[in-house]
């Protein structure tokens, strides 16, 4: 393997890991039907706001999420919509 692939492969590594917990998955899966503020995520998680905030900062971190500050509200967004292609592809292995 190559020193460039093995960079890659890292990088790849770490998105997945910022997606291997339950709770940014279900954020992840949320964000795919239209952006949401950090207060509906923290209603519909049913954590305190700052572990949202430290869920929506590592997704933000590795690129999946983009936000915006309006007022003094926060929106998240996904970044990149192919994430929704992720979840029906564990889906299928998960059906197997």
């Amino acid at each position: 393997m190559t020193v460039a692939a093995q960079a890659d492969y890292k990088a790849q590594a770490r998105i997945l890991k910022a997606l291997a917990h339950p709770t940014r998955l279900f954020i992840v899966d949320e964000l795919s039907q239209g952006e949401r503020s950090v207060g509906e995520l923290t209603e519909m998680v049913g954590v305190e706001m700052a572990t949202v905030s430290r869920h929506l900062s590592l997704l933000r971190h590795v690129g999946i999420l983009e936000d915006e500050k309006r007022g003094v509200r926060v929106f998240y967004r996904l970044r990149v919509p192919c994430v929704r292609g992720f979840f029906k592809c564990i889906k299928a292995v998960q059906s197997k």
